[in-house]
């Protein structure tokens, strides 16, 4: 058992099913993504965990015990939707927010003075939540929701509003966090992302669990037989060498060298591929390319209807 662990969770909003025997098992120290469309169940199996819901059936593990109210201050929570007060000034917040987890005044006012450093907030202090952009927000938000040293982070599309240089800073202190010890629910839309930094995936499609495990095992069980070949010399040998079981898709050249990228069909292997085109050719590289994780996404979505 991980970290955390659902069990046939079930949550209805009047006659729409929300979450349908839900489950998870997050094991400790991986980040983990939680994926779906819009509208299939993930922020209200967030917030169950959170216990801002109750579900109206099925558990939650802590640590192997049933999740109680005191569980919630080892966890870290940074919501989609912002939560701050906007007229009160942001190190006023900061500070309120970080009581709120059980720190003292001292050790909020050590911890956020090192973390505004970091990411050259210091003269937002004095500033008030309203006068900030959505992106400067959500580092208040990360920020806060980090800072009690939290056993369990939930981030609900953390990336939300920012650009691309700060969207970089933030994966890197994910995976600093991680590294240190954190365990890491990530939900979010950008599947990118999912590749970079996510460990283990559960994709909620139409409120129900259709596919879950490691992100590199699932990305290899949707492979196509697609193969990349980086070589030098005549490009045009593929066409004169390979037969019916191979497919070149495309051939891209830069300098002296190119990439060709052959998808093969039937029982044909890789090696059946090498054995045709190395004596014509010097390669440089060879790597079966895996399916992304958005074209996953899109197959297991559409496929499930």
């Amino acid at each position: 058992m991980g970290i955390l662990l659902t069990r046939d969770v079930c949550k209805t909003f009047g006659v729409n099913k929300a979450l349908d025997s839900v489950n998870i098992d997050v094991p400790e120290g991986s980040i983990y993504g939680l994926l779906g469309p819009n509208g299939a169940g993930k922020t209200t199996l967030l917030r169950i965990i959170n216990q801002i819901l109750a579900p109206d059936s099925g558990e939650i593990y802590f640590r192997g015990s049933k999740l109680k109210a005191d569980d919630i201050r080892k966890i870290g929570y940074l919501p989609e939707e912002r939560g701050l007060y906007k007229k009160m000034k942001v190190g006023e917040q900061a500070i309120y927010l970080a009581r709120l987890k059980g720190l003292s005044r001292h050790d909020s006012l050590r911890k956020l003075k090192y973390w505004f450093e970091k990411f050259e907030m210091q003269d937002w202090w004095d500033k008030k939540i309203e006068e900030l952009s959505k992106g400067m927000q959500q580092k208040v938000q990360f920020i806060t929701t980090i800072l009690h040293d939290p056993e369990l982070l939930i981030f609900d599309e953390p990336f939300s509003g920012f650009d691309p240089i700060n969207v970089n800073v933030l994966k890197k202190e994910i995976l600093e966090l991680k590294s240190k010890g954190s365990t890491i629910i990530f939900s979010t839309h950008n599947m990118i992302s999912v590749e970079e930094l996510c460990d283990f995936i559960t994709l909620i499609n139409k409120s129900r669990c259709i596919l879950n495990g490691q992100t590199d095992e699932i990305r290899s069980s949707y492979k196509t037989g697609t193969f990349e070949i980086q070589f030098s010399g005549n490009p045009d040998i593929f066409t004169k060498v390979l037969n019916s079981n191979f497919q070149l898709q495309n051939i891209k050249t830069n300098h002296t060298l190119h990439t060709a990228t052959i998808k093969i069909a039937g029982i044909s292997s890789d090696n059946e591929l090498l054995n045709l085109i190395i004596p014509h050719i010097h390669i440089v590289s060879y790597r079966e390319v895996l399916p992304g994780m958005n074209e996953v996404f899109i197959s297991v979505v559409e496929k499930a209807g």
